[in-house]
């Protein structure tokens, strides 16, 4: 399907996983520092503006209001005496990046944030970006210190690499890489408990299937403390309660680029408030920019440029409602969906306050300020009203073309119905039907949140096509019902009649399981991996790895006990377990 005037169509995410890419029985074709220093293209830096009033060395780690330019150079801050936790050998991989690499002295040092080890062409300063905040398509100024939006944008994430690998295009960013001048006054750090869970978040979504930002590696400092607010041992506040000593760490996270929703905002907001030739150029240099680095397989650099605009966001809207729907077939809730946590290339990123859904509530939200706004059944709306804001962002790049601003409009308007094909295609392969059906799904939800079904527990056993109520009891928190229980029995033998009538049994139970995974991120059991990684003992980390590497996959009768279970009643209402403030 293309939009009219389009040059190509973009092959959407399937819902469901994708083949992993695996090149664990190659050679490396990257062995060496010297070698992975010659991958080194700089396109974001060689192609877009620098902040002009930026220093030339970098040293520009105070909070301070940026008025220009797309990016600011600045070095990151080492953390102290680095010690490597782990790496993802998926990527490594992917990549064509030896593993003994994660242990190579210049290796620890850059990606712990001492980029003096930088080696030509590499270059020995990153960078970090501005951006505006929306929050659910009302533009905010009241977080900048400034009260002004110059001071918003990377306040502890700084790019430190982008290079070619395979012939594809990566960024890699250090999330803890020290204060740059959006730090708004905190110390750019991040403890190893938000190390820990992003890097694992990362590698978990990319073997389910689901477009996100890729972790590389895990570092911690063996000297230097952050001390941070949390919730005390046993703790059901609301609220942190207590300041925590934690470990600084740095997890680096890769992607074909960070461009976010926020970022066209940005320049966006300045062109219409300045109304100057400066600024819309500013912001056509971004959206050229985004097209290259997110889309350049799939738009003709020949068309015009208003057609490649229009193009854009035909493909973003489709790359976006695919991505949302993966997002509910595997119960994940990004939690703090604004604009500038919105990547313009449709992908997740920014694993701060998520949680995946375990008891089933279309409600559920841990982050403690996100609200019902952000909640997991409502991230279609938010969706909707992020691309809202990067559809009004693009908008005055086609002032002087009646024509593009009607398909432009037409793309924007279609947003609804779109999301709601991809999310009737979503309950459809979750149920192993060939056609949605609204009464079917809609009476199942109902069910589930009558009967406390555990979300990932349930489909799962659904997927063996049982003709019995008491195989899915099995996924419920509670008891239910002799009507419950009755009005289960009606339900599937429904659903079965619907499923004898679309093929094979053998064949459909495959399909399902292919799509509900068997193993979800359990929060419970991520914080003891964090816990102990605090004392020095990374093996948890490494075993949810493992575990987390396969998440469709029958895996031992260990690993099933240990994981595949409900989540015990003490640590419903767990501050820092089922909800968190903020996990930084």
């Amino acid at each position: 399907m293309a939009t009219p005037g389009s040059s190509k169509t973009e092959i959407q995410v399937p819902i469901g996983p994708m083949p992993a890419i695996s090149r664990e029985f190659e050679s490396p074709t990257t062995k060496t520092f010297s070698e992975f220093s010659q991958r080194a293209d700089y396109s974001l830096m060689d192609s877009l503006q620098a902040d002009p009033q930026a220093t030339g060395d970098g040293h520009d780690h105070n909070p301070r209001q940026v008025f220009s330019g797309h990016y600011v150079p600045v070095t990151p801050t080492p953390i102290a005496e680095p010690e490597y936790i782990t790496h993802s050998k998926t990527l490594f991989n992917e990549l064509g990046l030896s593993h003994e690499l994660a242990l190579d002295e210049k290796f620890r040092s850059l990606f712990s944030g001492d980029i003096t080890v930088a080696q030509e062409p590499m270059r020995p300063i990153g960078w970090a970006t501005g951006y505006a905040l929306s929050i659910y398509g009302t533009e905010y100024i009241q977080q900048c210190p400034f009260g002004t939006g110059n001071g918003y944008g990377d306040g502890r994430a700084i790019s430190v690499f982008e290079g070619l690998f395979n012939g594809r295009r990566w960024e890699m960013q250090l999330k803890g890489g020290g204060p740059t001048p959006y730090c708004r006054g905190a110390d750019g750090r991040a403890v190893l408990r938000s190390s820990v869970r992003e890097f694992l978040a990362q590698d978990y979504m990319q073997a389910l299937g689901v477009p996100t930002s890729r972790s590389l590696t895990l570092y911690v400092s063996r000297s230097e403390i952050v001390r941070r607010p949390w919730y005390a041992e046993d703790s059901q506040a609301i609220d942190p309660d207590v300041l925590v000593d934690n470990p600084a760490a740095i997890t680096t996270r890769v992607a074909p680029s960070f461009l976010r929703v926020g970022q066209l905002e940005l320049f966006a907001r300045r062109a219409r408030r300045n109304d100057n030739q400066y600024e819309r150029n500013e912001l056509k240099m971004i959206v050229k920019h985004l097209i290259e680095r997110n889309y350049q397989k799939v738009i003709d650099p020949r068309i015009s440029f208003s057609d490649q605009v229009v193009e854009l966001a035909f493909l973003f809207r489709g790359r976006l409602t695919s991505l949302v729907a993966n997002w509910m077939r595997v119960g994940y809730c990004q939690g703090n969906f604004n604009s500038d946590n919105c990547a313009a290339g449709g992908f997740t990123l920014d694993y701060g306050p998520f949680g995946f859904c375990e008891l089933f509530d279309p409600r559920f939200q841990p982050w403690t300020g996100g609200g019902d706004h952000f909640s997991f059944f409502n991230q279609p709306v938010a969706a909707e009203t992020n691309y809202q804001m990067f559809w009004s962002a693009i908008r005055p790049l086609l002032s002087s073309n009646k024509e593009a601003l009607v398909r432009l409009d037409e793309i924007r308007n279609g947003f609804a119905e779109t999301m709601n094909k991809e999310i009737e295609k979503m309950w459809a392969k979750k149920l192993g039907l060939r056609i949605y059906d609204e009464s079917l799904v809609s009476e199942l939800l109902r069910l589930m949140f009558l009967s406390k079904a555990d979300y990932t527990i349930f489909f799962r056993k659904l997927s063996d096509i049982p003709d019995q109520y008491t195989t899915l009891q099995e996924s419920f928190y509670l008891p239910v019902s002799e009507k419950l229980h009755a009005n289960w029995d009606s339900w599937l033998q429904r659903w079965r009649e619907r499923i004898t009538s679309s093929g094979d049994f053998r064949e459909t139970s495959a399909a399902m399981k292919r799509i509900n995974p068997k193993y979800t991120w359990r929060e419970w059991l991520i914080a003891p991996a964090y816990k102990k990684a605090e004392q020095g003992d990374y093996s948890l980390i490494k075993e949810l790895q493992t575990v987390f590497g396969n998440p469709y996959d029958e895996q031992s009768l260990e690993v099933e006990n240990k994981f595949y279970r409900l989540k015990p009643k003490k640590f419903f209402n767990a501050g820092g377990i089922s909800h968190y403030s903020c996990s930084s």
